[in-house]
């Protein structure tokens, strides 16, 4: 024991202390996702594999082997959403990639129409773009880029309007687009009781860094969502300190890398 002390580097400490904090971060992506399940199907594959073995059972051994040589393939096939998202929170973190621009977001004019649209009980899918591009989502809806009035927004949820299916997506300060198809959930633990605005609303969250609005029709209550997770029934100050604690506090660049590191 004293013979491996001596022979330890510091390299060999910062080596561990670096996976070790790689393997943190990776259960803290997977907790509470579906990737947990197929992690342990993963692990139950290999104890069969080197049970197989032990007990010389030659064609589960083989079979077992050649699907396990290609296991680095399956992981990043299965958990790609997953490590797509991981690898946008730390290139958002990079201070290279951060924009310095700071536009106004028109949050009052956010606000208003999303309780005047809940009162009137028309349902809404408003999403505000972040540090992620929505160019995708944006590619396949109908370009508006107009100035972000709480009119427009309650106009563009109207049963009658042609643009009320999908959502819209305000980017950099302007009403970007209307009428876009966002990427459902398929997390199984979400509530049979969401409907398909509120599945969208948590889909696009969990690949983009976005904060989606999401007005109800049926019980005309207004949510938010962001990074999956979403909270129902805000009313109209619980909306305003959200949003504004969301938006208007902006960390210095050179706080990003320790706000990633510290988070939990």
């Amino acid at each position: 024991m004293h013979e491996l002390l001596q022979s330890l580097r510091w390299q060999d400490i910062a080596d561990i202390l670096i996976v070790a904090y790689i393997i943190y971060r990776v259960i803290l992506l997977i907790r509470g996702t579906r990737a947990v399940q197929m992690l342990g199907g993963i692990a139950v594959l290999t104890v069969m594999y080197f049970a197989a073995r032990e007990l010389e059972f030659m064609t589960l051994y083989w079979l077992l082997g050649t699907a396990l040589s290609s296991i680095f393939l399956i992981i990043i096939i299965i958990f790609q959403r997953d490590i797509r998202r991981a690898l946008m929170q730390m290139g958002q973190a990079a201070p290279f990639t951060r924009s310095h621009e700071e536009i106004p977001l028109p949050l009052e004019e956010i606000v208003r129409a999303a309780v005047e649209l809940a009162r009137a009980r028309l349902g809404a899918l408003i999403v505000i773009e972040c540090e992620t591009g929505l160019k995708e989502f944006v590619d396949h809806g109908h370009l508006i880029d107009a100035v972000v009035s709480h009119e427009l927004l309650f106009t563009l949820f109207l049963p009658k309007s042609p643009l009320h299916d999908g959502g819209i997506i305000i980017s950099k300060g302007r009403l970007h687009a209307a009428r876009c198809v966002l990427p459902l959930t398929k997390n199984p633990y979400i509530s049979p009781q969401l409907g398909t605005r509120h599945r969208a609303a948590i889909g696009i969250s969990e690949e983009t860094d976005a904060v989606i609005i999401v007005v109800s029709e049926e019980s005309n209550q207004v949510s938010i969502v962001r990074h999956g997770a979403i909270t129902f029934n805000l009313d109209e100050k619980a909306l305003r300190n959200r949003l504004e604690a969301i938006f208007s506090p902006r960390e210095p660049h050179t706080m990003v890398w320790k706000h990633w590191l510290g988070k939990s």
